[in-house]
């Protein structure tokens, strides 16, 4: 990824404050209520929110992102709840995870590059275990509508960053869906979440 990239998440995360608040993901929060805890991975995961709340949870959470002002924001947040969490900073390919190494794989609002996704996300899903849960929620293509109504809403403004239901049919080919599914939601989430947008959920098990 380039340095402007990193650049930009560094001095967002930089900010006073929480840019997408010190609550998890509601989506998330519900998933993981019907799941055993074990090992839980967050790609993207910027100022720690859904990485943290999993540790509550009993859930061992291990997180990255390229950012390493978002790491200390999360740091600061583990300790503040009284949890411990695994945070690596750095690019996938850097990090040397094991293939099918964690039960569950969390991807809210893990916008890549245009160029990059289509590559991360296959990557991203071979440390899955067979078996293992895939829960995501990300901003839906129709968002940009949504962003041009009113901007608080966020996410990104190019659409190749932003997913489809068939986009993600692709890359899951196999799994067994719980839900897949495009939906309007209210986000309240810290600075730069709010107001009414549309998502692509899914949950959906690995193939044995």
């Amino acid at each position: 990824m380039s340095e402007e990239w990193k650049k930009r998440w560094n001095d967002r995360y930089a900010e006073t404050g929480f840019a997408y608040g010190t609550e998890p993901n509601e989506y998330l929060r519900q998933q993981l209520a019907h799941l055993n805890a074990g090992n839980i991975l967050f790609p993207a995961e910027g100022e720690g929110r859904n990485a943290v709340y999993a540790a509550t949870m009993g859930w061992k959470a291990t997180a990255f992102d390229i950012s390493s002002e978002g790491r200390n924001k999360a740091m600061k947040l583990a300790a503040a709840r009284g949890v411990l969490i695994d945070y690596k900073v750095g690019e996938l390919h850097q990090l040397a995870f094991r293939p099918a190494s964690f039960d569950a794989l969390a991807l809210i609002y893990a916008h890549f590059p245009a160029a990059l996704k289509p590559v991360l996300i296959p990557q991203l899903l071979t440390l899955l275990k067979p078996g293992g849960t895939l829960i995501f929620e990300a901003f839906s293509r129709k968002n940009l509508d949504y962003v041009a109504r009113n901007p608080q809403v966020g996410g990104p403004k190019e659409p190749d960053m932003l997913y489809t239901t068939t986009e993600l049919e692709t890359y899951l080919t196999g799994y067994h869906f719980t839900e897949l599914a495009e939906t309007e939601v209210t986000l309240q989430e810290g600075l730069y979440h709010n107001g009414v947008g549309c998502v692509v959920r899914c949950v959906a098990t690995k193939p044995v």
